[in-house]
C-alpha cells in the first residue's frame, strides 16, 4: 500500500499570521509539491488572491483550492472529503496538502474527518500548527484586532459564549502539535519567553513552542512532523463541545496580513533558527544511541535532529530521523563505497549550545 500523503492543519485567530506563515513556506518549498486548501467564507477571499500571485513551481493555480460554503467543521460530507479525493485521485497528487482554517473553525471536528473511510487509507495529519499573534496574546488581547474577530463571531448566533475568543483559543491550543508564536520580534526576549513558557504549560506534553516574525519558519520545521494526529483525538479534547453552523453567506475578510505584516520586505533569512551538521564515527548499540539522542534534544530544546548512522558489523546505514523527542530510526541502505560515518543535521531556535550538543553526541 502506498505511503499516506501528510496533511498539516494551520489554525489560528484572524491577524496571527496564517496567510504569511504559508507563503513563506510556498516561496520555500525545496521542490516539494504543495496543495493548499484555503477555508473561506463566501466569495475569494484576500487569501486566494495573494496565493494565487505567488508564481512558484510548488505553488500553481491546480494547487490551490477552496472550500467555499463555510466552515470546513460543518460542511466535511458535502464540501472537504470529495475535496480530498479529487486531489488525491489526480496524476500529479501532491507530496504534502496544507490546510488553512477560517479563524474561528475547530480545529477538532477537522482532525476528525481524516478518519472518514473514504479517505483514512489514503491520507493523515502530519501535524497541527497553531498561530498566535505572540504581541497581542502577551498582552491578553489573543489577536491584534479584537473588534475585527468579534465582528466575525457575533455574525454567527450559534456562537454565544460569554468569552468566545477564550475558549476558541483553548481549542486551537488544545489540538496543537506545534505553536508558532508569530511576531515575536515586536516583544522583548523575557516577554517572549514567558509566553513561550506559558504556552507550552497550557499545551499538551511534547507540542513544540517555537517564535517566529513574519512566518519564517523552516519548510523541515513547519512540515514532517509524522504525528498522525488523527489517532490521538482523546488528548485533544475541545472546551466546548457542540457544534458551530456556520451561514454560507457569513464573509471572512480573513485578512492575516495586518499592519505589521506587511510594512517592510521580509527576506526570509531565518534569523531565529539555525542548523549544523554533526559527523561522528560508527556507533555500536542503535537502541542505547536513540535513546541519548532523545535525552540531548530534551535537554537542549532541538526542534528536529535528522541524518544517518554508520554501525559497526552492519552494512545498511541507519536513517535517523526526529521531531522533538520522538526518534524513528530504521536502516534504509547500503554505504556503499562511500565513508562510513555518522552524519546528523540538527535544527533549533538560535542560541543553541553547539559545542555541548556535538560533544553530547560524540560520547
Amino acid at each position: 500500500m502506498p505511503a499516506k500523503i501528510p496533511a498539516t492543519v494551520v489554525t489560528g485567530f484572524l491577524g496571527a499570521g496564517k496567510t504569511t506563515l504559508i507563503r513563506h513556506m510556498l516561496e520555500n518549498a525545496e521542490g516539494k509539491r504543495i496543495a493548499l486548501i484555503i477555508n473561506e467564507f463566501g466569495d475569494l477571499g484576500v487569501d486566494g488572491d495573494i496565493l494565487k500571485g505567488c508564481g512558484d513551481e510548488t505553488c500553481t493555480e491546480d494547487d490551490i483550492m477552496e472550500l467555499s460554503n463555510g466552515c470546513i467543521c460543518c460542511t466535511v460530507a458535502e464540501d472537504f472529503v470529495p475535496t480530498m479525493q479529487k486531489l488525491l485521485d489526480r496524476d500529479n497528487a501532491p507530496d504534502h496538502i496544507v490546510i488553512e482554517t477560517s479563524g474561528l473553525a475547530l480545529p477538532q471536528p477537522l482532525v476528525r474527518a481524516f478518519n472518514w473511510p473514504e479517505i483514512s487509507t489514503r491520507l493523515t495529519v502530519d501535524g497541527v500548527v497553531t498561530v498566535v499573534d505572540g504581541k497581542a496574546v502577551s498582552e491578553g488581547r489573543f489577536a491584534h484586532n479584537v473588534a475585527a474577530v468579534d465582528a466575525q463571531r457575533k455574525m454567527d448566533e450559534n456562537l454565544d459564549h460569554e468569552t468566545p475568543l477564550s475558549e476558541l483559543f483553548e481549542d486551537q491550543v488544545a489540538c496543537a502539535d506545534m505553536i508558532v508564536v508569530n511576531k515575536s520580534d515586536l516583544l522583548d526576549s523575557g516577554e517572549a519567553d514567558a509566553l513561550v513558557g506559558q504556552l507550552r504549560s497550557e499545551s499538551r506534553d511534547g507540542v513544540q513552542v517555537v517564535k517566529a516574525s513574519m512566518g519564517a519558519l523552516p519548510v523541515d520545521v513547519l512540515l514532517g512532523q509524522g504525528i498522525g494526529s488523527e489517532s490521538d483525538l482523546e488528548a485533544r479534547h475541545e472546551v466546548h463541545h457542540h457544534h458551530h453552523d456556520h451561514d454560507d453567506d457569513h464573509h471572512d475578510d480573513h485578512d492575516d496580513d495586518d499592519d505589521h505584516e506587511h510594512h517592510h520586505h521580509h527576506d526570509h533569512d531565518h534569523d531565529e533558527f539555525e542548523s549544523f551538521v554533526v559527523t561522528r564515527p560508527e556507533i555500536t548499540d542503535p537502541s542505547a544511541f536513540a535513546i541519548r539522542v532523545a535525552n540531548i534534544i530534551r535537554e537542549h530544546d532541538i526542534l528536529r535532529l535528522k541524518g544517518f548512522a554508520a554501525v559497526e558489523g552492519k552494512p545498511m546505514r541507519l536513517t535517523i530521523q526526529a521531531v522533538g523527542p520522538r526518534v524513528d530510526s530504521y536502516f534504509d541502505q547500503p554505504f556503499g563505497t562511500g565513508l562510513r560515518e555518522t552524519r546528523l543535521v540538527v535544527i533549533g531556535q538560535a542560541g543553541l549550545d553547539r559545542a555541548a550538543i556535538e560533544a553530547a553526541l560524540a560520547a
